[in-house]
């Protein structure tokens, strides 16, 4: 029988606060189109401060390089938007904060910059756990706004889901 009281859904920054807390990891981030939204987001859990390091926003080129130690052939190969980019951006930052678990995104969040090769709402999404790195390659519709919430919603499940399978 239900009380008429609704359960509340626990936000995913929570969910993921306990498991590192749980598991005694570091956690960093390296933002680009999302513009320290991931970390913003994390740290509204409470706790966070236990694990949480550092976050990186490194929109340009030169920053992804000196702060995150990505390859100026990865970037002039394959672009800042790219599998390869995503993947030295979480894994640099890693390194760079000392942190267990690292979640970089990357892409074009709009209106302009996009192409048809790489068109706006394309984002990149890389997860490093314990030296294990995945990307997710991402299509969000929307404007600007719509797309930079969308990739910090995206980035933390796909966190949150590393963080499970890591066990």
């Amino acid at each position: 029988m239900s009380s008429g009281r609704r359960i509340e859904e626990e936000p995913i920054e929570k969910k993921i606060e306990r498991v590192l807390r749980h598991r005694g990891l570091s956690v960093t981030t390296a933002e680009s189109c999302t513009g320290g939204l991931i970390a913003g987001t994390l740290v509204n859990a409470d706790g966070i401060s236990q694990a949480f390091k550092e976050g990186y926003i490194t929109y340009s080129n030169e920053a992804k390089m000196k702060l995150l130690g990505v390859k100026e052939e990865t970037l002039q190969k394959f672009g800042a938007v790219s599998r390869e980019t995503a993947i030295e951006m979480a894994e640099g930052a890693a390194v760079a904060a000392g942190a267990d678990v690292a979640v970089a995104a990357t892409g074009i969040a709009g209106p302009g910059g996009g192409t048809e090769e790489k068109p706006v709402g394309l984002v990149y999404i890389g997860c490093t756990v314990e030296g294990q790195t995945v990307v997710k390659r991402c299509f969000f519709g929307g404007d600007r706004n719509e797309v930079r919430h969308k990739a910090v919603k995206e980035a933390l499940e796909i966190l949150y889901c590393q963080l499970l399978t890591a066990l």
